[in-house]
């Protein structure tokens, strides 16, 4: 079981964001990130998105950084990946 976060480069309202994503389950996300202190609002079906200025802070927190394949596959690999159109209405 390991928490995934990809760099931050996603731009979106004037800032670099990173998606915070388990490799088991959505059980396992929600409490590392409820632990980190990441606010629901930032869970979008399959991912947290997570500002840039607090990369660091969820490394120090045991997340593993990854490349953005790596956080892909690894929800492809547990069955967690939801494609735009699933995410939006889940939202």
């Amino acid at each position: 079981m390991t928490v995934l976060i990809d760099e931050p480069r996603w731009w979106f309202m004037e800032r670099h964001w990173s998606h915070l994503v388990s490799d088991r389950d959505l059980d396992e996300l929600h409490e590392f990130a409820t632990a980190a202190g990441i606010p629901r609002r930032g869970f979008h079906g399959d991912h947290y998105d997570v500002p840039e200025e607090y990369y660091e802070q969820m490394v120090a927190q045991g997340a593993v950084p990854a490349t953005s394949r790596d956080v892909v596959r690894a929800l492809r690999a547990a069955g967690l990946r939801m494609t735009p159109s699933q995410r939006r209405a889940a939202e």
